[in-house]
C-alpha cells in the first residue's frame, strides 16, 4: 500500500521532513518512490518556505491509490486538494489531573474567602476608620515637638570638629 508521508531530515533538536510517496512497509526514514514536497516546523506559519507541495504529483499519486498520512491530509486540506479532515476533540484527555483540580479548588476557595473579607471590611461602618485619621493628625503634631528637641540636643553636645586646616592649627 502507498502512502504519502513525512520522512525526517535535519540534525537533532532541529527537523526538516520531506514528503515523500512510500511503501508503508518501509521504515520512516528510509527507501521512498518520490520526493513531493518539504517541510520546515522551526519555520513561521506565515513563511511560503515553511511548506512546499508538488500539487500535481500528489494528485497523480492520490490517483493511483496513495493514501496521506494524517498530518498530510492536513495540508493537502489546507492547499484545496483534498477535502479538508475533520478536526479531531478529545475533550477528556484535555480535562485537568488530580493535583491539577485540587490546586483550583483551593485557588477557588482562597478567592471565596478574600471575597468574604473585603465584603466585612465594607460593611463596617465609616466611624470607625475616622479615628485612625485622627490618630495621624497626633502623629503630624507631635513631629515638630521632635525636631525642636533634636535641636536643642545638637545645640547642647561638645565643640564641633574644625572645618579646615587652617583651624586645627589654631
Amino acid at each position: 500500500m502507498l502512502k504519502i508521508r513525512m520522512s525526517r531530515g535535519g540534525a537533532k533538536k532541529r527537523p526538516v521532513y520531506k514528503i515523500v510517496v512510500a511503501d508503508s512497509r518501509k521504515p520512516r526514514d528510509g527507501r521512498f518512490i518520490e520526493k513531493v514536497g518539504f517541510f520546515n516546523p522551526l519555520l513561521p506559519k506565515d513563511k511560503k518556505e515553511r511548506l512546499s507541495l508538488d500539487i500535481e504529483r500528489i494528485k497523480y499519486w492520490l490517483g493511483k491509490g496513495a493514501r496521506p498520512s494524517d498530518r498530510i491530509a492536513r495540508f493537502l486540506g489546507e492547499a484545496n486538494v483534498i477535502p479538508k479532515p475533520a478536526q479531531k476533540n478529545n475533550p477528556i484527555k484535555a480535562k485537568p489531573k488530580k493535583k491539577a483540580q485540587e490546586r483550583l479548588a483551593a485557588a477557588e476557595e482562597a478567592k471565596k474567602a478574600a471575597e468574604e473579607t473585603s465584603k466585612v471590611e465594607a460593611e463596617k461602618p465609616s466611624e470607625e476608620i475616622k479615628p485612625v485619621e485622627e490618630k495621624k493628625e497626633e502623629v503630624v503634631a507631635s513631629e515638630p515637638a521632635k525636631e525642636e528637641k533634636k535641636e536643642a540636643v545638637e545645640s547642647s553636645e561638645a565643640p564641633k570638629a574644625p572645618e579646615t586646616k587652617e583651624e586645627e592649627k589654631k
